[in-house]
């Protein structure tokens, strides 16, 4: 995380924001499966506080390529430092996972690898197709790093067929510096059109995003980041609370009420989104299957019309 990041005291989470924890035989499941193959999760790198629920209903979003990121971002509970060898065999053991939980969508995102030629685009597509050859009925959802410095990325990976292509743009452009040192807003909103510009081709992907709230971002701020992926494209936008992971992250600058959330939901449909889910736990890959069937059964509205 940014050098800049000042440890201040934890303010007390709001009674909204309490979670269960609850640990029972799918949870061990899932936990036991994980680490018989040798797989890393997001859900417990990013400490994601929908662990319980989601392994209790024997789902996971697989994290590729290890579990050390090459990028520190202020808000990131994931290892960062010099990334491991990348495991040839991984993408065969992801496939089995899913083969073993039977899921029928199935995320699959990646740390950062900017040690790697490709970004480890090819290491993705491998997963993918893997997946896709074990468990031929499952959609496969990609959330992808930004792949700084490498020429037309997806070309590996959407060719593999999957079903949404994600990537977030987790905060407002102001924010980046502190919140997403190394990355850049222009570079994250460019890969989302260039997944956009696979409309004409038979593959088709859906189109995601993602947002955290509650690191200081105003509310015009907010809106005019939600207008800027609805009028590039986008179809479907998560929004959720930013939880500090540790007092070494970034602070929290205001915890935002459920009814707030279903407010930003209202006005980010208004701009044309296919599908928006908002509110404080929600994550980009939580509910990712409902995410994606809703998106697809929806129509989109006029861009024109709603576009700034």
């Amino acid at each position: 995380m940014s050098g800049s990041v000042a440890k201040e005291p934890a303010v007390p989470k709001p009674p909204w924001l309490r979670i269960r924890l609850e640990t029972g035989p799918n949870y061990s499941l899932v936990r036991g499966m994980v680490r018989g193959l040798g797989l890393h999760t997001v859900c417990q790198e990013a400490r994601c506080p929908n662990i319980y629920e989601c392994w209790g209903d024997r789902t996971a979003t697989f994290m590729v390529l290890g579990d050390v990121c090459t990028r520190r971002c202020g808000f990131c509970a994931v290892a960062t430092g010099r990334a491991r060898p990348v495991d040839r065999e991984e993408p065969e053991h992801v496939a089995e996972a899913v083969r073993r939980l039977d899921l029928r969508h199935a995320v699959i995102t990646m740390v950062d690898r900017d040690d790697l030629s490709d970004g480890g685009a090819g290491h993705v597509a491998a997963v993918i197709r893997a997946v896709r050859r074990l468990n031929p009925a499952c959609d496969v959802e990609i959330l992808s790093s930004d792949f700084r410095g490498v020429e037309r990325p997806l070309e590996v990976s959407l060719q593999e067929g999957p079903v949404t292509f994600s990537h977030n743009i987790e905060t407002v452009p102001r924010l980046y510096p502190n919140v997403r040192p190394g990355s850049r807003f222009e570079r994250s909103i460019g890969l989302l059109q260039e997944a956009i510009r696979w409309r004409g081709t038979a593959v088709r992907p859906l189109v995601k995003t993602g947002l955290m709230i509650g690191l200081g971002e105003g509310p015009d701020e907010l809106r005019a980041t939600f207008a800027r992926l609805a009028g590039a494209g986008v179809e479907i936008l998560t929004v959720g609370q930013y939880l500090r992971p540790t007092l070494a992250h970034l602070p929290v600058a205001r915890y935002y009420h459920p009814d707030e959330f279903s407010v930003l939901r209202e006005e980010a449909l208004g701009l044309g989104f296919r599908h928006v889910e908002a509110g404080p736990l929600v994550r980009s890959s939580y509910h990712a299957r409902r995410h994606t069937e809703e998106a697809a059964s929806d129509p989109p509205l006029d861009r024109a019309a709603s576009s700034p």
